[in-house]
């Protein structure tokens, strides 16, 4: 579950990982964007959503959205488990600082600066040079497939962004749909290739580790669902999700129910 599309990766890597995998995509159209809202209606909107992928009863719910897992997480596992194990997905701030930065950290306005990714930076990267770049309106950017609106977003964070910095983690999932155009808009010409940290992959593989599932890439494809949830009513995966690789990947290995 995510407020928009930024769930595609996640959901990609958990495919990847196990092509025989049913997928429920729960996400909230009627109310993006999340950034902007307060912690409070922040958290009744991703409980609905979770509900709303509990009531087809998955095995695990990957809270593929920062936003949500930095305000929310511990309502919804309050509200979900046991009976539904609850995976959140943190900044990859531990990994890459663990490179020596200096590191520059892309998020949503309501992540930047929030006292939960500020205990991540005091945890996990003492003595690393670390800058919190907020990078407001590229999330809805993305969740549109807005192209004009995508790049300002990019190049307003990038010209944010210090020249030496080394190491970029992209603090919201959204992001990692335009991880290559990022990626262009940060390297500066004569430095070293940009390092980029997302979360998808690493997500993915503790989802399935927690219901003790092992990795099965050549798993058979034969009869896999994929439900996609609009703010709790079912439809179809959306043009705007077509237009990312992800999405394409996801329509093709498995029919939408």
């Amino acid at each position: 579950m995510d407020s928009g599309i930024g769930l595609l990766p996640a959901a990609a890597a958990v495919r990847r990982l196990r092509p025989d995998a049913d997928l429920v995509l729960s996400w909230d159209p009627d109310g993006m964007p999340w950034g902007p809202r307060t912690p409070e209606d922040i958290t009744e909107r991703a409980i609905a959503v979770a509900e709303a992928a509990a009531a087809h009863e998955p095995d695990v719910l990957i809270v593929a959205c920062n936003t949500a897992s930095v305000h929310s997480l511990p309502a919804m596992r309050a509200r979900l488990e046991p009976r539904l194990p609850v995976i959140g997905t943190v900044p990859a701030i531990k990994p890459a600082a663990a490179g020596g930065g200096p590191v520059a950290i892309w998020a949503t306005p309501a992540t930047t600066g929030s006292a939960y990714q500020r205990g991540l930076i005091e945890r996990f990267a003492d003595g690393v040079t670390v800058t919190e770049v907020a990078c407001p309106g590229l999330a809805d950017a993305v969740h549109h497939a807005d192209d004009e609106a995508i790049d300002a977003a990019i190049a307003s964070a990038a010209a944010r962004t210090p020249e030496d910095v080394t190491t970029l983690v992209l603090g919201c999932t959204n992001y990692e749909l335009v991880a290559e155009r990022i990626r262009a808009a940060v390297q500066r010409p004569g430095r070293p290739p940009l390092v980029l940290h997302g979360t998808a992959g690493a997500v993915a593989a503790q989802a399935l580790r927690r219901i003790g599932v092992e990795p099965d890439p050549e798993a058979t494809t034969a009869d896999t669902t994929l439900t996609v949830l609009l703010s709790g009513r079912e439809a179809t995966l959306p043009d705007t999700a077509l237009s990312y690789d992800e999405g394409r990947f996801l329509r093709a290995v498995s029919p939408v129910r």
